[in-house]
């Protein structure tokens, strides 16, 4: 196949990346966290999220609707939220994107973060005294080679579990369960990598099919020697609790 043909079939796979899903055999991590979530989510939760994304998750747990609230910083991500979510009674507000949250001081039992920005103190502050927060981040070393080859922005090696810990002791919690894992994924062709690249402006926002050209290239031939482009996973799950005394360690 010419480099031509190459660009063009990889453009076409960047313009598919916010539909299109394939090609990436993910990691698998030593938690669930549904599961997490269903321990720790009562019938009577008044419950937040954070990162609902397309809200298929949060109406998975099928949690009382009255009892749900969601905060989105992302326009598209809100605009889903408030054509699916609102219309059910589930409380949709947009939030700042700097983990301010849209609500009141002790609103909610359990606060839940698949992958959004987040502020421990701002948690602590929408939690009820023992509420719970549940969160499942991408780590710092998340994609780091792929993310240096083909413009990823500031690193923040420091971001991981190690360091999470400390930071909400001193603001006000207990922690209940915690993980972390770096495991193997793969892609299996470079328009699968194009397309996820594509879809994360977070991870990758220096990506573009031809700024990188020359990268996706080298890529694309190490894919032929091998049969698969390869990634790391950083990821890690943490549970707090606020502690009921309303003290911290700060």
């Amino acid at each position: 196949m010419t480099d031509d043909r190459k660009r063009a079939l990889w453009a076409q796979a960047a313009s598919e990346a916010a539909t299109a899903a394939g090609g990436c055999a993910d990691a698998v991590l030593p938690w669930r966290y549904r599961q997490k979530v269903e321990d720790f989510l009562k019938p009577q939760s008044r419950i937040l999220d954070m990162a609902p994304g397309d809200g298929a998750f949060l109406l998975a747990l099928r949690h009382p609707f009255a009892q749900t609230s969601v905060a989105e910083s992302r326009p598209a991500a809100l605009h889903r939220c408030e054509k699916k979510l609102a219309p059910l009674g589930i409380a949709v507000r947009q939030s700042a994107g700097d983990g301010t949250l849209p609500y009141d001081d002790e609103s909610f039992d359990l606060v839940l973060d698949r992958g959004a920005l987040y502020a421990a103190g701002e948690v602590r502050r929408v939690l009820k005294p023992g509420g719970y927060f549940i969160t499942e981040q991408a780590g710092g070393s998340d994609s780091l080679r792929l993310r240096r080859m083909l413009g990823g922005g500031a690193e923040r090696l420091d971001f991981n579990l190690e360091n999470e810990i400390p930071r909400f002791l001193r603001a006000g919690f207990s922690i209940n369960y915690k993980d972390q894992c770096y495991a193997a994924a793969r892609f299996s062709d470079t328009a699968a990598l194009v397309r996820y690249a594509a879809a994360r402006p977070q991870l990758f926002p220096g990506f573009s099919v031809d700024g990188c050209f020359a990268q996706l290239l080298a890529l694309d031939a190490l894919c032929a020697r091998q049969g698969y482009i390869p990634d790391t996973r950083h990821r890690f799950i943490l549970i707090a609790r606020k502690r009921k005394d309303g003290k911290n360690d700060g």
